[in-house]
């Protein structure tokens, strides 16, 4: 698509996507989530270096944007659970080329 060019249309639909996704945390979550539901701590654990009150601003904004579910159980404590959402799942082909072109890239840049 780069070598072809584009319209006006693709740079909307491509700006749209960054929008969704901005920031360095929100496809870590999502990766995080494709291995199953969790619960915040689960989510913060395994995202390194995000704090919790980023991590909850994020899961609002994909939750805002479909790519999350949040479960509420009526349970005493309560539980609260986070889930990628079909829509959410339709990003793993990115996800699958941005691991494949950053082991390149650490491979380019470092030589590792």
């Amino acid at each position: 698509m780069l070598s072809k060019g584009g319209c006006p249309k693709t740079m909307l639909s491509i700006k749209d996507a960054l929008e969704v996704l901005e920031g360095k945390w929100k496809l870590l979550i999502l990766f995080s989530l494709s291995g199953g539901p969790k619960r915040f701590k689960e989510i913060s654990r395994e995202v390194v270096g995000i704090t919790d009150k980023t991590l909850s601003k994020e899961l609002k904004h994909l939750e805002t944007n479909q790519l999350v579910k949040r479960e509420v159980f009526d349970t005493f404590p309560p539980k609260v659970q986070y889930s990628i959402t079909e829509h959410g799942m339709s990003l793993e082909k990115v996800l699958d080329e941005l691991h494949f072109w950053g082991l390149l890239h650490r491979k380019q840049i470092i030589g590792k």
